[in-house]
């Protein structure tokens, strides 16, 4: 009995070891079928696999949108992270640029993928070779994908750049309601730029570095109103201002409403300048009341103008590669600055203020004048 118990128990053993391997090996085939016709899908859904390795297109297919959906997908904070716009935000404007820009997909290439393409490289500065590796694609795809985005967002200038307002009779804003029929500021900033030898001297400014002089016109809402790049580093920042309310489509001005600028500019019509010979700066201040009528005034111009200020600040804090130089020629330089101060009114539009507008959002004494210093200034009139 004892020896038949034993026969028994091998016997069973194995009976559950073939049912297993049955098992291993349907499981196994099953897997192989799924993939095969996932293969053969992608191969009839793409014309190029028939000229590829099969096992090549899959794994970079696969690659590709597995780096996608963890850039775009997965989470807002890590969307933030790499395209400075969270999901919501990202589907809108691709679709904005395939309805109103024409961006319209290749017969291997997305939308999205695209759209993410050129957001990951003006907000990080991403070189081309580093998108080829996180993409699996050709550094011609990578370069053609950017480009058509770049076209797509400037298309949007009509749609996205705002319209001047002026302040009305009635604003109670401390900043703004001593300036009525101001439309906003606008002010000068430079951009690095790698010109061809010969161009080098237009190119240097008065720091002696490479760079590109552009103006910049926003309303008080920190949105833009008109854009001008591509003038060399070495004009001087009235010479642009002229050039741009010169042009056919270029900075207009309605009738008795005017600009706050700062002393670089010339004291004229539709563009009022602060006192020379005051203080002026808000860090000038500080605990100190203005003494006299002119400083007064220049304190309020500074906390009202420092909207400029703030726009460009946010404007290279979200878009790093307006901060350093790149390898784009300066012509591809000023339709990018253009582009990202579109996607600036596009945010702003869409979302509202974000964290980077936050952020960078100045101290409570750099934003508003002292409250003492101004009832100490009110005082003084009164008496």
């Amino acid at each position: 009995m004892s020896r038949l118990s034993m026969l028994n128990s091998t016997r069973r053993r194995q009976v559950i070891a073939a049912i297993s391997c049955f098992m291993n090996l349907v499981s196994i085939y099953v897997i192989l079928g799924m993939r095969l016709s996932k293969i053969l899908e992608n191969r009839y859904m793409n014309p190029r696999l028939g000229r590829q390795r099969m096992d090549t297109y899959t794994v970079r297919h696969y690659d590709r949108q597995r780096h996608l959906n963890n850039a775009t997908r997965i989470s807002d904070i890590y969307a933030f992270d790499q395209i400075r716009m969270n999901r919501t935000l990202f589907i809108r404007l691709c679709e904005v640029l395939a309805h109103d820009g024409g961006l319209k997909k290749t017969r291997n290439v997305d939308i999205d993928e695209m759209v993410y393409t050129f957001l990951r490289t003006i907000s990080h500065n991403e070189k081309n070779r580093t998108l080829q590796l996180n993409l699996r694609r050709s550094g011609e795809t990578i370069s053609r994908s950017f480009h058509r985005v770049l076209k797509a967002v400037i298309r949007l200038n009509d749609q996205y750049m705002m319209k001047p307002a002026p302040i009305p009779e009635d604003c109670t804003n401390s900043r703004w309601k001593h300036f009525k029929k101001c439309l906003g500021a606008l002010d000068g900033t430079h951009i690095e730029v790698r010109p061809l030898k010969e161009d080098q001297p237009r190119f240097r400014d008065r720091k002696h570095k490479l760079s590109m002089n552009v103006l910049g016109v926003c309303t008080p809402n920190l949105e833009f109103v008109y854009v001008l790049a591509g003038w060399e580093g070495s004009a001087h920042d009235s010479r642009v201002l002229k050039d741009a309310l010169t042009r056919p489509n270029g900075l207009t001005l309605p009738e008795g409403c005017f600009y706050l600028c700062d002393a670089g500019y010339a004291n004229s019509p539709g563009f009022l300048t602060p006192y020379r010979g005051q203080r002026y700066h808000l860090k000038e201040w500080g605990a100190n009341p203005p003494l006299t009528a002119e400083e007064y005034y220049n304190m309020k111009h500074a906390s009202a103008r420092n909207v400029i200020e703030r726009i460009f600040g946010v404007l290279k804090m979200r878009w790093c590669i307006l901060r350093n130089a790149t390898w784009f020629t300066p012509k591809e330089v000023a339709r990018i600055v253009v582009a990202c101060c579109i996607l600036h009114n596009f945010i702003k539009k869409e979302q509202g203020a974000d964290s980077c507008e936050r952020t960078y959002r100045d101290r409570e004494h750099e934003l508003h004048e002292s409250d003492e210093a101004v009832a100490m200034w009110e005082n003084r009139t009164n008496v």
